[in-house]
């Protein structure tokens, strides 16, 4: 019996763990980026269909910024990377 509960305390500890590593991709509002240049990279970058970048877009445009994507970190950096090639302001927090 105490074995199996040491193993659901690893399991949540790991579960845990992950759920820490998680990070944010996040783009913020500007005055140059259009609507089509935002939704283009979003689909093209973050692997979003249209519907979904342009909600994001607009979510963007009225909050100052959205959370566009989770994940851990070595797969954020490279979209980040790309967004902000494509001249959009975005970080991974």
């Amino acid at each position: 019996m105490s074995v199996d509960i040491e193993v659901e305390e690893n399991i949540d500890l790991l579960v845990q763990d992950l759920l820490l590593e998680l990070k944010n991709l996040i783009i913020y509002n500007d005055d140059y980026n259009t609507f089509e240049h935002v939704i283009d990279a979003l689909v093209k970058v973050c692997e979003h269909n249209p519907i979904q970048a342009e909600q994001c877009t607009w979510i963007i445009h009225n909050n100052g910024k959205c959370q566009v994507k989770r994940g851990i970190y070595d797969r954020l950096e490279p979209m980040c990377t790309a967004l902000l090639d494509r001249g959009i302001s975005a970080t991974i927090e």
